[in-house]
């Protein structure tokens, strides 16, 4: 574990603490946020990776991370569903790549595997779901549910790259398998309305 003690008004009492210590980990994120290290430009590349990792502090929140980080990426999605196609296609591209450095830089920093914190994953792969097709509100609602769902259960193929995966990749792909699966049904349901 990095030595964190002059980050933290209580000093020792930090390094004396269990590592699964309830405490800890907030403990963690404040050093991520505050600490300064020799490199400034590495201590701005890693806060910038950390608060783009909790989409902007949203995976900070201390339960249903990944449920409140879904909701985070509704704004994007409104914001891009009248581009065109090619430029929504670009963008994804960009963003998983991103996503996938991001979590892997913030999953190092909090020193543990696949953090809930992370939720730029679950973003990622509500986009998969929904800027492929244009979608309404309804369409939204529906996606919200259906790849919570997918993406709590893990079905194949998500399951599988959950498991055979890791660091930033393995964070985020498993997600953006979820959200394909999402999209897939949002189709058969547009086919099966006469959308």
């Amino acid at each position: 574990m990095r030595d964190v003690t002059p980050f933290f008004p209580e000093g020792a009492d930090v390094i004396g603490k269990r590592r699964n210590s309830p405490n800890l980990k907030q403990k963690r994120i404040s050093a991520i946020l505050t600490k300064r290290t020799r490199s400034k430009k590495n201590d701005i590349v890693g806060k910038a990776a950390f608060v783009l990792a909790t989409w902007f502090g949203i995976g900070l929140i201390p339960f249903a991370s990944g449920t409140f980080g879904t909701m985070g990426a509704v704004p994007l999605v409104l914001a891009l569903r009248h581009w065109p196609l090619a430029f929504k296609i670009t963008f994804f591209l960009f963003f998983v790549a991103l996503a996938v450095l991001v979590s892997g830089r913030a999953e190092s920093l909090l020193e543990t595997n696949d953090p809930s914190q992370v939720v730029i994953d679950e973003v990622a792969g509500f986009l998969a779901a929904t800027i492929f097709i244009q979608v309404s509100w309804q369409d939204i609602g529906i996606a919200f549910f259906v790849f919570r769902f997918f993406d709590i259960l893990k079905p194949f193929p998500a399951g599988f790259l959950d498991r055979r995966l890791h660091g930033g990749l393995g964070i985020v792909l498993d997600d953006v398998a979820a959200g394909f699966q999402t999209l897939l049904v949002l189709i058969l349901i547009h086919a099966f309305l006469g959308n």
